[in-house]
């Protein structure tokens, strides 16, 4: 899993390499869909945690950005917790 995000950063990446602030924005996400929002907020704070939802939220009705192509590794992983599943009505299938 930690290849496939470092790749797919690399994909999104401005020039050769991810910017270093690209790693904790992509951390954010996969923590938050491997511990769900509970967990993150006692790890992190409240407010970073709204903040990461609202990145979820947004990048499910994109659909193609790197933030949700993060979330879909977690859910092919099979890391993802039930509870963001249901939170954001996430589904593996294409629509």
């Amino acid at each position: 899993m930690k290849l496939t995000a470092v790749n797919l950063m690399k994909d999104h990446a401005v020039g050769a390499t991810p910017a270093p602030q690209a790693y904790q924005a992509a951390a954010e996400i996969l923590a938050y869909c491997m511990i769900g929002a509970e967990g993150f907020a006692g790890a992190n704070d409240v407010a970073l945690a709204l903040r990461v939802g609202e990145r979820i939220e947004r990048a499910m009705e994109v659909g193609d950005s790197l933030d949700a192509q993060l979330v879909l590794v977690t859910m092919t992983a099979k890391v993802i917790q039930p509870s963001v599943i249901e939170r954001f009505e996430l589904t593996s299938d294409p629509q």
